[in-house]
């Protein structure tokens, strides 16, 4: 009796080029958080931070962006001490990603890559 074995892709790469990766993605995040606030402000006046509902709202767009940036740096800062050699097999973390965009600037193997084109056009939108 013959059974074909299930072959996987293998995906490895250097835990530091990932870890970089993520902390792009993660900067991403904050820069798209930040565009939040100034969007609340335009459409609701200066009338909005007379509420303190919306002030909270924007206390807490403005901790995401500070949490974001503070992982983004914490990730960045222990890199440094990763050696190269320490390789990774993103095969089934990449899968779990969802955004098709996201999993190619996490799994594409250049360092820095982005998912969200930062220099779109306000108002773009992706249809899904």
């Amino acid at each position: 009796m013959h059974t074909e074995k299930k072959t996987e892709t293998v995906l490895e790469e250097a835990l530091p080029e990932i870890l970089m990766r993520i902390v792009s993605e993660l900067h991403d995040v904050a820069y798209l958080i930040e565009r939040i606030e100034p969007q609340m402000l335009e459409l609701g006046g200066v009338n909005v931070l007379e509420s303190p509902d919306s002030v909270k709202v924007l206390q807490g767009i403005d901790l995401a962006v500070q949490k974001t940036r503070g992982i983004a740096e914490f990730i960045d800062t222990i890199t440094g001490t990763i050696p190269n050699e320490w390789v990774v097999d993103l095969s089934t973390a990449i899968s779990l990603v969802k955004l098709a965009d996201m999993q190619k600037a996490l799994g594409s193997g250049l360092r820095h890559g982005h998912s969200q084109p930062l220099g779109k056009a306000a108002g773009d939108f992706d249809f899904f």
